[in-house]
């Protein structure tokens, strides 16, 4: 599906026309493709240099202590969504996804050039903390600037489809840090992934945001942001006045995000460093499982997308939490170690994820006002993904060194099971209005 068929389906009822269509949808993408890219480069390359950041003697707990900063990371999302959010109502959707990509692009360079722990000791993991924090800052802001961005920009009866283009992005972004894993992996000789090249995808991070920097000062406001800005009073309003006003929305939005932000950080985040470190499979082929994985899930989200805008959004929401949750033990289960076992259990979980992941950006923005749609949008869904997404791999690695996965795929099911009971109180949102 490209933004030129995207662009064909322009019905005229929005203000941005079909020839702006593939600016819109990757300037907002662009972002996304970076953010990830460092989270997903991070979680890749953890195996290989924890113990450059702690001690080397035991290299179990030198990866558990990385992944807990890669926890850490997501701890200051709702700060960033609320600073950025607010950023974005006040002062522009545009403005504020420059400034959010500056903070990500800054944390990836930090990580790239920190020294190590034999070279100054207790600084090194300290480096790496304030690296990860800046990364989950931007992000935070990310989510709410962008997501309202594209929602806002898109056709009514497109909003699934172009919605769909936003995890698409993201998972580029996570497909992008497999491809540069699997290419240092086989032009490089042995031990020097570990030695020194895990430092190659944050640099290379760290320049893909200058160029998304630049290309997204180049954007326009969406015209529902202009025509609420020409009001004062409204625009102006107490953030936590609106955000107390919109409680149900918000809430509705921390349940409809817990079961598929554990499943996203599973499968994508999760399962190589689970298969490597536990399953002993070859780096190589847990990169191969996973680079198949994103190309099914990539491909699948623009049908689940065009799906919704006709029958709606519940329907897409209660397959990719329902199947979610009745997946998760037998496709964790199903990893042994096996390169065909880990490809297909990741790539049924993505393809039905899919169903979700596809239209949550849409569904956010609908839920929302125009005066607090990316505050109240930033805000539960980075809360929502701090708690319970950015603790999943650690939780899965550490489970997996107990010999509890089985305890993991409850608590997996259980976060999904939420989530359906979430959908089945919440509105259709498919057809309203972006007042």
């Amino acid at each position: 599906m490209t933004t030129e068929s995207i662009g064909a389906s322009y019905s005229g009822a929005n203000p941005v026309h079909a020839g702006n269509v593939r600016s819109v949808i990757f300037g907002a993408g662009i972002g996304n493709v970076l953010e990830w890219y460092d989270f997903a480069s991070y979680a890749i390359f953890a195996p290989f240099f924890a113990h450059q950041f702690f001690s080397s003697t035991d290299r179990t707990a030198a990866l558990l202590s990385t992944l807990a900063i890669f926890a850490v990371g997501f701890l200051l999302r709702p700060l960033g969504g609320l600073y950025f959010g607010w950023l974005a109502d006040r002062r522009g959707r545009r403005y504020a996804m420059v400034v959010s990509m500056t903070v990500t692009a800054a944390g990836c360079l930090v990580i790239g050039l920190s020294p190590t722990h034999s070279a100054i000791g207790i600084l090194a993991p300290v480096l790496l903390v304030a690296g990860r924090l800046a990364q989950g800052f931007g992000l935070g802001g990310e989510i709410g600037a962008s997501y309202t961005f594209l929602v806002e920009s898109a056709p009514p009866d497109r909003r699934g489809l172009w919605s769909s283009s936003m995890f698409i992005a993201l998972i580029m972004g996570s497909l992008l840090a497999t491809i540069v894993a699997l290419v240092l992996n086989a032009v490089l000789p042995a031990g020097a992934i570990e030695s020194y090249a895990w430092r190659v995808p944050f640099l290379l991070g760290a320049l893909l945001g200058i160029y998304a920097i630049f290309l997204r000062k180049g954007l326009e406001e969406p015209e529902a942001f202009k025509i609420a800005a020409t009001n004062n009073g409204d625009v102006r309003q107490s953030t936590w006045g609106s955000i107390y006003e919109n409680r149900s929305a918000v809430f509705t939005v921390i349940g409809l995000t817990a079961g598929p932000t554990v499943s996203y950080n599973t499968w994508v985040s999760g399962a190589t460093s689970y298969s490597i470190n536990f399953k002993h499979m070859e780096a190589n082929g847990a990169l191969w499982a996973l680079f198949i994985a994103c190309v099914v899930y990539i491909v699948v989200q623009p049908f689940w997308g065009m799906l919704s805008d006709r029958i709606g959004r519940k329907p897409n929401l209660f397959i990719g939490a329902g199947l979610g949750m009745l997946l998760a033990y037998p496709m964790i289960n199903l990893i042994q170690g096996m390169f065909w076992q880990l490809a297909v259990a990741m790539s049924v979980s993505m393809f039905v994820l899919a169903a979700w992941t596809s239209i949550a950006p849409a569904v956010y923005a609908e839920l929302f006002p125009t005066r607090i749609r990316a505050t109240g949008t930033a805000i539960p869904y980075s809360f929502a993904v701090a708690l319970f997404g950015g603790t999943a791999p650690y939780l899965q690695n550490w489970l997996a060194s107990l010999d509890r996965m089985d305890i993991f795929s409850g608590y997996l099911a259980l976060l999904n099971l939420l989530t359906v009971v979430t959908i089945l109180f919440m509105p259709e949102t498919r057809g309203r209005p972006l007042t």
